[in-house]
């Protein structure tokens, strides 16, 4: 009895061991922040930036308009291609579709250059994802994260952004790998009923 005890106990402290050297061979937290600022850097000297929002809230426009910092903290940048109708905006509540296609800017910077979204996808109309503007509780909303709602606090229905999104405003599940995505061509519709 005694021997299989010393035996569990040898197998518990191996697992252990091992657990604590791969976690330090991985990165930590802080590190992945510093990746992805590093990453995010890197788009953006490759194209203007403006470093705030206009006054007027009058954006240049066009697929050479810079980049504008939408908040503070630097977790989104915009640019605006086509402000759509700025006398049909979105209203908090309104389900808003939207169509895209996202790269992962560390991906980029590494000249990998996949994407994902639905801007392909012609099946409707609109394509198949929504969110409810201004919503911050909804799980079908909130996935997206709160940078995808930026454009629309400015634009009317049928703009078309980039946008660089930092983790911590993006999709749900890359905040904690600190992936950060540009969105090109993303474009908002209203729902038709």
């Amino acid at each position: 009895m005694r021997r299989i005890t010393r035996h569990i106990y040898g197998i518990l402290v191996v697992a252990a061991l091992g657990l604590m050297m791969s976690c330090n061979e991985g990165k930590s937290y802080s590190d992945l922040l510093r990746d992805e600022e590093v990453a995010v850097n890197w788009y953006l000297a490759q194209n203007r930036v403006e470093p705030r929002v206009p006054e007027d809230s009058v954006f240049v426009t066009g697929p050479e308009a810079p980049f504008y910092r939408m908040d503070r903290d630097g977790h989104v940048y915009m640019r605006v291609v086509n402000p759509g109708d700025m006398d049909n905006r979105p209203k908090k509540g309104e389900t808003v579709y939207f169509r895209f296609m996202r790269q992962n800017v560390k991906y980029l910077k590494e000249g990998l250059t996949s994407g994902v979204g639905n801007s392909e996808d012609m099946g409707s109309s609109v394509g198949s994802m929504s969110l409810v503007y201004g919503n911050t509780t909804l799980p079908s909303t909130t996935q997206y994260g709160e940078g995808l709602q930026v454009p629309l606090r400015y634009l009317g229905y049928n703009c078309e952004v980039d946008l660089v999104v930092k983790s911590n405003a993006g999709m749900s599940a890359d905040m904690a790998d600190c992936i950060p995505y540009v969105y090109k061509g993303l474009k908002f519709f209203k729902a038709e009923y």
